[in-house]
């Protein structure tokens, strides 16, 4: 069998139609259609607002000032039982945790529709 049977001899897919794409919008002077965007339902800052403030200003402000001071605090990190390399490599994760569980807590959020 060649190709060019093989192919005569497929069955075409069938096109999906039970899908229906509705898109609202204006019609502007070329015929097409714009879509338009709603302004978002809730706009006052609410405590979520405040959880990516502190969430930034942990990250931005307070763990690179305790980057600063951890020369100074050798015996504090000896207490808790870490070295003072693994302190350095530790320190920087609390940001990237803390910035990366607030996205997707965000971008969840974003997607529910209780408000």
């Amino acid at each position: 069998m060649t190709d060019e049977s093989a192919s005569e001899t497929a069955e075409p897919s069938p096109q999906p139609t039970d899908r229906e794409v509705t898109v609202r919008g204006t019609e502007d002077d070329g015929g097409s259609v714009r879509p338009q965007y709603a302004p978002p339902a809730q706009e006052e800052f609410d405590w979520r607002g405040w959880v990516l403030v502190g969430v930034i200003a942990v990250s931005f402000l307070v763990v690179p000032a305790s980057i600063l001071y951890l020369p100074y605090a050798r015996g504090f990190i000896a207490s808790i039982g870490i070295s003072w390399t693994q302190a350095y490599l530790t320190l920087p994760m609390i940001p990237a945790l803390l910035l990366g569980g607030t996205a997707i807590w965000a971008a969840l959020r974003s997607r529910s529709t209780d408000e």
